[in-house]
C-alpha cells in the first residue's frame, strides 16, 4: 500500500513537471523557426522593418527558452530520484540519447543563443543569421533526442537483456534512432510545436490589431505564421495518422482506449464523436459481471463505418482488437524485434512473465554456484519468454487497461481542435489576401482565444501518448509499479508541493514578463 501510494505520488510529480515543461518548450521550438525566417527576409531585403520584427519575437523566444531549460533539468533529475529501478534497468539505453541531447543540442543552442540575442551589430549579418538558424536547429535537435528516448519506451528495440547485470543493453544504436515509432513521434511532436508557435504569433498580432497598434508588423507576422502553421498542421495530421497506425500494431491497448473500444468485430468503425458510458468499466467485471456485460459502451456516438480498420490496418473489413479482445488474446501484434506475433491472453502472458523472472533468479543462483549447464538452461527460458517479462509484476489482467475515459476524451479534444485550427489557418490566409484582417474584429478576438486552445490541444496529445500506455514504463517489459525508487511517500509529497509552488511562480513570472513585452510592443 505504501509502495502504491509512492508510485501514484511519483507519477503525479512527473506529470506535473512534464506538463509545466511542455508549456514552454513548444513555443520555443515554433518561434525559433519563425524568427529565423523573419531574419532571412531581413538579410535578403535589407529592410529594417524585418530586423525590428525579428528582435521583438526574439524576446518572446528568450523568455520561454530560459524557463524551459529550468523545468527540463528538474524533469531529468526525477529519473534518478523517483525512478531509480527504471534508470538501472534501461539506463544504458535511455541515457545515451539524453547524453547526446545535452552534449550536442543543448550546447549548440546555448553557444549560439548569445550571438543571436546579443550579437546584433556586433557580428556581420550572415553570421548573425547563421546563429539564429543554429539556435533553431538546436531546439529541434534537442527535441529529436529526447523523443527518441521516449519512443523507445513505447517500442523498445535495438537492445538485449544481460542477465549478469539485470540490465538492458544497447546492441543496435541505429535501430533505436531510426525506429518508425521514433521518427513518426519526432515529426509529429515538432510540427505540433510549429503549429503552437504560429498560433501564438497570430494571437499576439491580433491583440495589436484589436488595439489599432502596429498594423504592418501584425499583418506581416500573421502572414508568415499562417502559411508556416498551415503547412506544419498538414504534416501534423499526416503523422497523427501514423501514430494511430503504430499504436494499433505495437500498442493495441492504447488504440482501444483511444476509441473506448471494448469488444470489436471485423470492419471496425471509428468513433468520430461520442460519450462513454461511465458504468461500462472493465474493473467491474469481478464485482458485477452481469451489469458490465449488459451495459453499452457509449451513451451516444457517431461513428465512421470501417474507419478504425482503415486507420489501423490500412484496409477495410479487418479486425482491430478491443480491450476485452486484448485481455483474451488471439490478435496479431508487432513485437520488439519487428516480428508479427499472435498475442496470448494476458493471464498467459503473466504466467510466461513469471517464468522469465524465475529463470533470471535461477540463472543468478547458478552463476554464483558456478553451474554452467543450469545457467545455460535458465538463460534459454529467459530469452524465450523475455517479451512477457513485465507481466510478472502484473497481479490482475485488468491492470493492463489504462484510464479509458481520460484517453478517449483527450484524443477527441486533440483531433477536434486540430480540425478547428486547419479551418482557422485557412480563414487567416483568406482574410489576409482580402486585406480585411485588420478590420475584422471577430477574427481578432478568435485569434487571441486560439492561444489557450492550442495549449490545451498540445497537452491533450501528451495525455493520449503517456496515459494511453499505462501501466507500462517500458512497453511489456517494465510496469510503473516496478520502476519506482525506495523514497518515502512523504518526501515525494513535499517535493510535489514545492515544485507546484515553484512552477506556478515561474509561470506567473513568465506571463507577467510576456504581458509587459507585448504591451510595450516592438522597439521604435
Amino acid at each position: 500500500m505504501i509502495l502504491a501510494s509512492f508510485v501514484d505520488l511519483s507519477r503525479l510529480q512527473f506529470a506535473l513537471t512534464a506538463m509545466f515543461h511542455w508549456i514552454f518548450v513548444p513555443l520555443t521550438i515554433g518561434l525559433g523557426v519563425i524568427i529565423a525566417i523573419m531574419e532571412t527576409y531581413y538579410l535578403r531585403t535589407g529592410n529594417p522593418f524585418w530586423k525590428r520584427t525579428t528582435k521583438y519575437w526574439m524576446k518572446i523566444f528568450a523568455i520561454n527558452f530560459a524557463i524551459g531549460v529550468a523545468t527540463g533539468i528538474i524533469l531529468e533529475f526525477q529519473f534518478g530520484t523517483n525512478w531509480s529501478n527504471y534508470a538501472w534497468f534501461v539506463g544504458d539505453i535511455f541515457g545515451a540519447p539524453l547524453a547526446i541531447e545535452g552534449i550536442l543540442a543543448f550546447f549548440l543552442e546555448s553557444t549560439f543563443f548569445a550571438i543571436m540575442f546579443f550579437g546584433w551589430d556586433k557580428v556581420n549579418k550572415n553570421m548573425h543569421l547563421l546563429s539564429t538558424w543554429l539556435v533553431s536547429a538546436g531546439t529541434i535537435l534537442s527535441a529529436f533526442w529526447i523523443l527518441i528516448a521516449n519512443a523507445w519506451m513505447q517500442f523498445p528495440t535495438g537492445m538485449e537483456f544481460n542477465p549478469d547485470t539485470a540490465r538492458n543493453e544497447m546492441v543496435d544504436f541505429w535501430a533505436i534512432v531510426t525506429s518508425p515509432v521514433a521518427i513518426n513521434k519526432f515529426i509529429h511532436t515538432v510540427t505540433n510545436a510549429f503549429v503552437l508557435g504560429s498560433i501564438v504569433v497570430i494571437g499576439i498580432s491580433c491583440w495589436y490589431l484589436l488595439h489599432k497598434r502596429e498594423e504592418e508588423f501584425s499583418r506581416r507576422s500573421i502572414k508568415i505564421a499562417s502559411v508556416f502553421g498551415l503547412v506544419s498542421l498538414v504534416v501534423l495530421i499526416w503523422t497523427g495518422d501514423g501514430s494511430a497506425y503504430h499504436a494499433g500494431k505495437k500498442q493495441p491497448m492504447k488504440l482501444a482506449a483511444m476509441e473506448g473500444l471494448y469488444k470489436s468485430r471485423e470492419g471496425t468503425p471509428l468513433v468520430a464523436i461520442g460519450i462513454l458510458n461511465p458504468r461500462k468499466d472493465i474493473r467491474k467485471i469481478k464485482e458485477d459481471s452481469l451489469t458490465y456485460k449488459l451495459e453499452k459502451p457509449y451513451l451516444f456516438n457517431i461513428s465512421v463505418p470501417e474507419g478504425l480498420s482503415l486507420l489501423a490496418n490500412r484496409k477495410t473489413g479487418t479486425f482491430v482488437p478491443g480491450i476485452e479482445d486484448i485481455l483474451k488474446g488471439g490478435y496479431t501484434y508487432t513485437n520488439r524485434n519487428g516480428e508479427e506475433k499472435t498475442a496470448p491472453p494476458v493471464e498467459e502472458r503473466m504466467r510466461l512473465g513469471r517464468m522469465a523472472a524465475g529463470a533470471l533468479s535461477d540463472y543468478n543462483k547458478a552463476r554464483i554456484a558456478g553451474d554452467t549447464l543450469r545457467m545455460k538452461n535458465a538463460r534459454a527460458v529467459l530469452e524465450e519468454n523475455y517479451d512477457h517479462f513485465g507481466y510478472a509484476y502484473i497481479n490482475d489482467p485488468v491492470e493492463v487497461v489504462p484510464n479509458v475515459q481520460l484517453v478517449f476524451y483527450a484524443f477527441r479534444v486533440m483531433v477536434i481542435l486540430g480540425g478547428f485550427f486547419l479551418l482557422f489557418f485557412g480563414l487567416t490566409i483568406y482574410l489576409e489576401k482580402k486585406g480585411t484582417i485588420g478590420r475584422t474584429k471577430w477574427y481578432q478576438y478568435l485569434g487571441i482565444a486560439c492561444i489557450p486552445l492550442v495549449y490545451i490541444c498540445s497537452q491533450a496529445g501528451w495525455i493520449v501518448a503517456e496515459v494511453g500506455r499505462q501501466p507500462w514504463t517500458i512497453q511489456d517489459l517494465l510496469p510503473v509499479s516496478a520502476s519506482a525508487s525506495g523514497v518515502s511517500s512523504s518526501a515525494v509529497l513535499t517535493t510535489i508541493i514545492l515544485f507546484f509552488a515553484l512552477f506556478t511562480a515561474l509561470l506567473a513570472a513568465e506571463t507577467g514578463i510576456m504581458i509587459k513585452v507585448i504591451r510595450k510592443g516592438p522597439e521604435a
